[in-house]
């Protein structure tokens, strides 16, 4: 068993999922979904972020109301594997414009990024000007993103 997932009880795991569901619940409306008191859901929560559980606390903004339609998934391969070649693509890629995750990924494809753009013309673009003219990038291939949706299969990670 892992020694990090050992560190996790019932009520941990519960805080998790009912976080995954709404992150901007109260403490009260915790407790009460998970059957502990407030003073416990402060303490739990603040123990499960020293402890690396929950890295963090995000808001899911609706991309296609800011005028971003337009998804996409851009595998990108590396000319050579080399530590400054990794390094030099990693280090810019999160913040070129549009690009909303960056995957290191094992396999023919070295790198896939999630990219948002407002229409097929300045997604072009953006593989244009900042892909494929990166000295690190050999090849690209987008995929256009149709529908996305969240999945839970990371509740079985924290089943009791």
């Amino acid at each position: 068993m892992d020694s990090k997932k050992a560190d996790l009880d019932r009520v941990d795991r519960a805080l998790l999922r009912a976080l995954s569901t709404n992150a901007r619940a109260s403490g009260a409306a915790l407790a009460a979904e998970v059957g502990v008191a407030e003073s416990t859901v402060s303490l739990r929560l603040r123990r499960l972020q020293t402890l690396g559980y929950i890295r963090g606390f995000r808001v899911d903004i609706d991309l296609a109301a800011l005028g971003a339609s337009l998804q996409a998934l851009i595998s990108v391969r590396l000319v050579k594997h080399a530590r400054g070649e990794i390094d030099s693509f990693r280090d810019a890629a999160p913040h070129l414009p549009g690009v909303i995750g960056l995957f290191h990924m094992a396999g023919a494809d070295d790198y896939l990024l999630h990219v948002a753009a407002h229409d097929a013309s300045e997604l072009r673009d953006f593989v244009l000007t900042h892909l494929t003219a990166h000295p690190a990038v050999a090849h690209t291939e987008t995929n256009l993103i149709f529908e996305h949706a969240d999945g839970d299969g990371w509740h079985e990670l924290v089943k009791e």
